[in-house]
């Protein structure tokens, strides 16, 4: 399996509404439920009317379109991150999922994933 890294900084936000969101931005992660609004996105594309952001995130895609069939995939490449002391921020697409390391744990991440068999592309 291949894993892309993905160039850039992103932020974790908790925004009042999505208003001021720009939704034309290459990347823009939407949560909403009863409690929160929740936004990632590239660092530069932060609007301003957040309430809350954790910066210093970087991202992996995993490559291609994932069957919803598929299980395991998520769990396998959060385990292999668990073992090795690193947290992680999922979201989850339509064709497939992303993770987020924070920048500091971000080339270990990588080694990591590395070392347990996935492939690497990208420079980052």
């Amino acid at each position: 399996m291949e894993i892309k890294r993905i160039d850039g900084n992103f932020s974790i936000c908790r925004v009042s509404d999505f208003s001021q969101t720009n939704m034309e931005a290459e990347y823009c992660f939407l949560g909403k439920t009863d409690e929160e609004n929740s936004l990632v996105c590239l660092t530069e594309d932060v609007p301003g009317n957040v309430t809350a952001r954790e910066d210093g995130w970087k991202g992996l895609r995993i490559q291609g379109v994932l069957d919803f069939s598929l299980t395991g995939i998520l769990s396998g490449i959060a385990a292999a991150l668990a073992e090795n002391g690193i947290g992680i921020f999922a979201v989850s697409t339509y064709n497939t999922d992303y993770i987020f390391t924070k920048q500091e744990n971000f080339e270990k991440a990588v080694r990591t994933l590395a070392e347990a068999g996935y492939r690497i592309a990208g420079n980052g």
